[in-house]
């Protein structure tokens, strides 16, 4: 595994929770919204274990729908708890990451 796969697999449940405070979604487009943020592809055997992980943890629901046409999909929502959740670990990641840049300058990385 790549240090770039290792750190996302350190945030990715923080990244999901974030990826739903504006509204329902559904894997997919979760996947590609965090492609088109820089995360690169996120294939389903990596999203679909934290998605349910999630949902097991009350940290969202889950809904199936069926299509008009083609298969049906599973609409993903942020619980009260996953948003409480989602605060609290994104003000520690914040903190983290204030940390890392810090000592990264102070090495001459910019």
């Amino acid at each position: 595994m790549d240090r770039r796969a290792s750190w996302l697999k350190g945030v990715l449940d923080l990244l999901v929770l974030a990826s739903l405070t504006g509204g329902e979604s559904y894997g997919y487009a979760i996947a590609r919204r965090l492609d088109e943020s820089g995360f690169g592809r996120i294939r389903g055997g990596t999203l679909y274990p934290v998605l349910n992980r999630l949902e097991e943890a009350g940290l969202v629901t889950a809904e199936y729908r069926a299509a008009d046409k083609g298969p049906g999909r599973r609409y993903y929502v942020l619980t009260d708890e996953g948003s409480a959740v989602l605060r609290e670990q994104g003000a520690a990641w914040m903190e983290f990451d204030a940390s890392v840049r810090s000592v990264l300058e102070d090495g001459g990385i910019r």
